[in-house]
């Protein structure tokens, strides 16, 4: 993964788990694969998230290089998202922690559980 002694602040792995470490960031990513999607339709995709938060992570994602804003004049004037060829090359890590996800959910939810059943919680 990274040739560094730990993780220090500056450390490149650190900074892609700060990426992932934003709720909405990956879920936004893999809403742009298929290409360019409106603010609307990007919100009807990923469901339960508010327009704030949608504005706020595509404004991350864009600052990281990650997303692109494109803005067409009209009436009325419009905007679209996509992924920038930086972008892209997440989608391929996204989609194998998905498949972990997939192949042990049921296992991290069981676990879940049995911690609430011997009152651990959360913490």
């Amino acid at each position: 993964m990274t040739t560094d002694q730990g993780f220090v602040a500056d450390c490149r792995a650190r900074l892609a788990f700060d990426l992932l470490a934003h709720t909405w960031n990956a879920v936004v990513v893999w809403a742009l694969r298929e290409g360019p999607v409106r603010p609307g339709e990007l919100r009807e995709r990923i469901g339960g998230i508010s327009p704030k938060v949608l504005t706020e992570t595509l404004h991350r994602l864009r600052f990281n290089g990650l997303v692109e804003r494109r803005a067409y004049a009209g009436s009325p004037p419009r905007v679209e998202y996509s992924l920038t060829g930086l972008g892209r090359t997440l989608l391929e890590p996204l989609e194998a922690f998905g498949a972990w996800a997939f192949e042990h959910g049921e296992d991290v939810m069981a676990a879940r559980e049995q911690a609430e059943e011997a009152g651990h919680g959360r913490g």
